[in-house]
């Protein structure tokens, strides 16, 4: 698990290569960071893609200058659908299928602000499966009826996310997309987040009611992890 460089259109770009321990070749999955960035967490998570057997890259979007300034330039391209951190993703899923390691068949899966990019390019065509977590919804909901096989989480009390999950299903079935939609309602946004507070009520949790939660987290990587399996699969393999 390491740190690489890939081409891009706004010249090299770095991501956190994750690769299976397994005999290859695998599919590939595209891990979208939350706001805070190339986390521990968001680490975390990639290397467990890979030990469930998915070549996995990780891109890291505040690279690109200033980190004020990359954060402002990436929510900007989440809102416009367009620009440096956009491509970027694309750049990694383009990396990946040009690996000989890679099947050619993958996925892409965010949390909170990647998880609006995740479905923002679940329309484009080039993703064979895609896992929004909690993610913001698009501008134009009805984008999703052409999206790729969707397997989306989201925490019934998150108060900035209010009726997400519905509004997800009812795009994705006026499209008749495969998919597994689910709201959790005992928790909140980012509950798949584990970043280490402890203590007090940390603040993110007491102002918005960002948590983590064991429970749901693993419930909802269960279903991811399935629904990959299965629309990630080579056609006459295992996987």
């Amino acid at each position: 698990m390491s740190m690489i460089d890939y081409t891009a259109p706004a010249g090299p770009a770095r991501g956190h290569l994750s690769v299976p321990e397994s005999e290859g070749p695998w599919p590939g999955v595209v891990v979208v960071q939350d706001i805070l960035g190339m986390t521990t967490d968001i680490k975390r998570i990639s290397d467990r893609f890979a030990a469930n057997g998915y070549l996995t890259l990780t891109p890291a979007l505040y690279q690109r200058g200033a980190k004020v300034g990359c954060v402002v330039s990436t929510i900007k391209s989440l809102v416009t659908g367009q620009g440096p951190a956009v491509d970027d993703l694309i750049a990694a899923r383009d990396h990946l299928a040009a690996d000989p390691r890679c099947t050619g068949k993958i996925g892409v899966v965010g949390f909170c602000m990647g998880g609006g990019f995740t479905l923002l390019l679940a329309p484009s065509g080039i993703f064979d499966a895609a896992a929004p977590n909690y993610g913001q919804l698009p501008r134009s909901l009805s984008a999703l009826r052409s999206s790729c096989p969707m397997v989306a989480s989201y925490g019934g009390k998150d108060r900035t996310l209010p009726g997400a999950a519905d509004k997800i299903e009812a795009a994705l079935a006026k499209g008749d997309v495969p998919r597994d939609i689910k709201e959790y309602p005992e928790v909140g946004h980012s509950f798949m987040n584990d970043w280490g507070f402890r203590g007090p009520v940390p603040l993110l949790e007491r102002v918005v009611g960002f948590n983590y939660s064991e429970p749901e987290a693993e419930d909802a990587w269960r279903r991811i992890l399935a629904f990959f399996g299965e629309h990630l699969a080579s056609p006459g393999s295992n996987r």
